[in-house]
């Protein structure tokens, strides 16, 4: 048997080996050293857990004391009941999410002491450190630590956990001298443990398994840009969640209020990482879609990529602009309108006059309104004056006179229909559906042929597309709830008022009953509304985030980043007026039509040159058969491609089964089925073309029905069938890919979604295949 231990370092894998030197005595000798090492780690373990456990009892019952005495005293008093029981809400949340193998490593150093790293710090009641936070400075060294830079480091030991229970060790030794001892314990190392799991449909954290070279990006500074290239398998997704926990933790103070946003391409995705931050502790992280980053809205792909390119082109700026200023408009003729039996005229030299000051005022279309409102009404007050004065022959004060003016039905109408109060749906929805809109506003941008590809039902539902141009619109427009939610504010008050009186009757009647216990005159009439109005809920800064468009947020991490529109690119930037970015993914995926060709073309208008590129150098998912296979292909295609090193070498490269069309649905049944057997329960994902989605699902689900998903249900099944964009970013034990041809045919030649199809195994990969099978496949 010999023992292994991988460090990785710059990019290089660095295998060391110990030759065999045990006889069956020693052999025997070791695994009671393992079986010590493993009782003594399970000792300290369930330490760490009653620990946990203490630390969430104290702060449930310091929540409930809090509680109990919300409503009692003055509104200080309650304010900073509040912020107890916010700080004690938030800690229960973060110890509840990190039960989950709370605790992952131990570092035993030179000079003889051990440091234990989990997910969070613990400590005694008497302040002994118990555990150190994976993300404190103490603990880099965890990551950083290789045979040619200890650190201080003798060896690195890998706890492997089972819900509380130590299950297993793993031992990198760093120093050799450690090697003499007769209770050295070495092994396969972590990492290709981690690798040869069993995928759960969830990403599983990697931080006991995250390398140097991953580490280094993590524990980069956060200002700036920084821009993760990597191939498929590098790790790109692990490590911008970590980095976004790491950030958290080091720059708390300054990320605490703004805010951390984590955008995907797909609700797929976000559902296959949405517990890898709590699991590290983190639980204020604001994580979005590319469908989901306008609030209230749940956007559905653009199935056609021709217009996805040009809703995605940043001209179309310039068009949502347009489309504003054509909402602001100026009569042809001048309209004649009537304050009770007396006619005034609007002109059209009024309504210029009116527009430019408006204009001027550099305010949004919503809020401008209203100084285009004032200065009409202005006007037509000042006509409707001269024209009762010339009438009655003198000069006569009416102060009443604007008034009657505002709530003219034809004023009214008139100034509505010249500069309009409108929300970002209205204008989109209209701009498509209208001809003389979209003419207008697309006039000298595009062509003729565009337009009409533009052009849509008011009813159709937005796209992931549209997103961008409704945050555009968002912002030019301005608060739509400021011009519309007078009313609103009005009955809330008057409903307050009401609330009031009632409040006030309610003591009158229990005067005698109040006077005998000695309360009457302390409980007041606004202490009653108060408590019996409906309260606006606290929200976390993750939730009024989540709410808010205009939420500048602190630091924003991208993830499958090649994807994205140059329009896209403009709403996150405006998410982040601090440019301070992780920008995670590979060129050479891209397959939307609307994505830039480099992260140079891709950033260049918003920050210019000023991005940092790290590069991922190492493949920790597919094995090296299937890796190089996927290269094959990409590189025929004409594609350039960096090929990262794998880590380990599979059972076999693509599993091939060539069949007639009539028998391409029933094979995959098949081959899912043989599958279900031979992996043990592992993650199984069919990707097949959209075209042929709905027979292929339907055939997959009938033969298993309770086993199989899909992109619109939670990802908990052990069969999921996807289209290749909803594979993007995932993984899985096996990958069954259903008539490759079709997957280049649907992106218009192109292999992108090929190649990122057939990355996404850990274990093995199928190909079932009526046609002719892409360059590069043997």
């Amino acid at each position: 048997m010999i023992a292994q231990s991988f460090y990785f370092s710059g990019g290089r894998v660095l295998v060391t080996e110990s030759k065999q030197r045990q006889n069956e005595q020693g052999t025997q000798t070791s695994n009671d050293a393992l079986a010590q090492q493993i009782a003594i780690e399970r000792e300290y373990v369930s330490m760490l857990y009653t620990r946990l456990d203490q630390l969430r009892a104290e702060n449930e019952s310091k929540l409930k004391g809090v509680r109990r005495n919300q409503s009692v005293g003055g509104h200080q008093n309650r304010s900073e009941r509040d912020a107890y029981a916010q700080h004690y809400e938030d800690r229960l949340a973060q110890l509840n999410a990190v039960d989950h193998r709370l605790v992952f490593g131990k570092l035993d150093m030179d000079d003889e002491s051990s440091r234990y790293i989990g997910r969070i710090g613990l400590a005694t009641e008497d302040h002994e450190r118990l555990m150190i936070d994976w993300r404190a400075p103490e603990a880099g060294t965890f990551y950083q630590a290789t045979a040619f830079d200890r650190r201080g480091v003798r060896s690195r030991r890998h706890l492997m956990l089972e819900r509380r229970d130590v299950v297993g060790i793993e031992d990198d030794v760093l120093d050799a001298s450690v090697l003499e001892g007769d209770d050295a314990l070495h092994g396969e190392g972590a990492l290709l443990a981690a690798l040869n799991r069993k995928r759960t449909g969830r990403m599983g954290d990697i931080v006991a398994t995250i390398q140097a070279e991953q580490d280094k990006i993590i524990r980069a500074d956060l200002p700036g840009v920084r821009v993760v290239q990597g191939g498929p398998g590098t790790g790109k997704t692990a490590v911008a969640l970590h980095r976004a926990a790491y950030l958290l933790y080091s720059y708390r103070e300054r990320l605490n209020n703004a805010g951390v946003l984590v955008v995907g391409p797909s609700a797929s995705f976000m559902w296959y990482i949405e517990r890898v931050l709590p699991s590290l502790g983190e639980t204020g992280v604001v994580m979005s879609s590319l469908g989901t980053l306008y609030p209230g809205l749940r956007a559905v792909p653009e199935t056609n990529p021709v217009i996805a390119r040009i809703k995605g082109d940043l001209k179309m700026a310039d068009v949502i602009k347009q489309a504003v200023a054509d909402r602001q408009k100026v009569p042809a003729k001048n309209q004649r309108l009537y304050v009770d039996s007396t006619d005034i005229e609007l002109t059209p030299k009024m309504v210029k006059h009116a527009r430019a000051t408006a204009r001027s005022t550099g305010k949004t279309h919503n809020e401008a309104r209203e100084t285009f409102v004032k200065v009409l009404l202005k006007d037509l007050t000042k006509q409707l004056n001269e024209k009762l004065d010339a009438s009655a022959g003198r000069a006569v004060d009416r102060p009443y006179l604007q008034d009657d003016v505002r709530e003219s039905l034809d004023v009214r109408r008139a100034l509505n229909l010249l500069w309009m109060p409108l929300s970002p749906e209205t204008l989109v929805r209209s701009l498509f559906a209208k001809r003389h809109y979209l003419e207008s506003a697309t006039a000298g941008v595009l062509s003729e042929t565009e337009r009409d590809l533009l052009h849509r039902s008011s009813d159709a539902p937005f796209t992931e597309s549209d997103v961008p141009l409704l945050d555009e619109a968002a912002e030019l427009l301005g608060d739509f709830s400021k011009v519309t939610g007078a009313a609103a504010a009005a009955r809330a008050v008057a409903e307050h008022k009401a609330n009031i009186e009632n409040a006030n009757k309610a003591l009158e009647n229990m005067h005698y009953a109040l006077e005998d216990i000695g309360a009457d005159g302390i409980i007041t009439a606004e202490q009653i509304t108060n408590l019996n109005e409906e309260s606006i809920s606290r929200m976390t800064a993750a939730s009024a985030a989540n709410a808010d468009r205009t939420w500048a947020y602190g630091h924003v991490v991208v993830d499958e980043a090649q994807e994205l529109s140059p329009m896209q690119w403009r709403l996150l930037m405006r998410r982040c007026p601090m440019k301070s970015f992780t920008i995670v993914g590979d060129i050479a995926q891209a397959s939307s039509a609307a994505a830039s060709k480099s992260w140079a073309q891709a950033l260049e208008p918003f920050v210019g040159e000023r991005f940092h590129l790290d590069e991922l150098t190492v493949n920790y998912r597919t094995p090296a058969q299937i890796s190089h296979t996927a290269v094959a292909v990409a590189r025929a295609a004409g594609l350039e491609i960096s090929a990262p090193r794998a880590v380990r070498e599979g059972e076999s490269g693509p599993l091939i089964a060539e069949v007639s069309p009539e028998r391409l649905v029933a094979q995959t049944v098949e081959t899912v089925s043989h599958e279900i057997e031979a992996s043990g329960g592992g993650l199984i994902g069919v990707i097949v073309d959209p075209r042929q989605y709905a027979e292929v699902a339907q055939a997959v689900g009938r033969a298993h029905r309770g086993k199989t998903g899909t992109s619109e249900s939670a990802l908990e099944h052990q069969i999921l069938v996807l289209t290749p964009w909803e594979a993007k970013g995932l993984e899985f034990d096996v990958v069954i890919i259903v008539e490759p041809a079709h997957l280049v045919e649907a992106a218009n030649g192109s292999v992108g979604d090929l190649y990122v199809s057939m990355t996404r195994p850990t274990q093995r990969l199928h190909l079932v295949a009526s046609k002719p099978l892409p360059a590069g496949i043997n």
